[in-house]
């Protein structure tokens, strides 16, 4: 079903991009911290390696075990860097459906949440666009892109063609 804008108004999206419908395979998955299956439960790195697997097979390299404060305390973006090993990095200003995007939940905290552009705004702002993302207490669900969504964006990434 397609978000509504403020006023019941439907906006349009692109539904074959191959990233974003496999995203969206994965919406009404229950949220589970470190898994990776689509409808048994995943986290926000888990429907990225899920979609990973969708598109080439076999991921890249297994994550290791990681908490909730997974890198807070040694003040490590380790997430971010294995985006930047295994995605393409975007300016941020250059956004399309499909881009990974990578969330600062707290303004001096390392990076690590993450989710998909499923929808891009049809004007200025982000009036309509939307993101696919797994998220604690809620499962996988598109969600507006909205100002405080938006603020928190640090890195937009996009899957590589063939697998590096």
């Amino acid at each position: 079903m397609a978000p509504e804008r403020p006023g019941g108004e439907i906006t349009g999206r692109d539904p074959c991009h191959p990233v974003v419908a496999e995203a969206r395979r994965w919406i009404g998955t229950p949220y589970l911290h470190q898994a990776s299956c689509r409808g048994g439960g995943c986290d926000c790195l888990g429907l990225i390696r899920g979609i990973w697997r969708a598109r080439f097979t076999q991921e890249p390299e297994m994550p290791p075990a990681y908490s909730m404060d997974w890198s807070e305390p040694q003040r490590e973006e380790r997430l971010w860097q294995a985006a930047r090993a295994h995605l393409v990095a975007k300016p941020l200003n250059e956004g399309a459906l499909g881009d990974v995007l990578l969330f600062r939940m707290r303004a001096g905290a390392v990076a690590k949440h993450l989710g998909v552009q499923s929808q891009l705004s049809r004007e200025n702002g982000a009036r309509g666009a939307s993101f696919i993302h797994a998220y604690s207490g809620h499962g996988v669900v598109e969600s507006a892109l909205t100002a405080p969504w938006r603020r928190r964006i640090v890195a937009r990434f996009s899957f590589p063609e063939e697998q590096i």
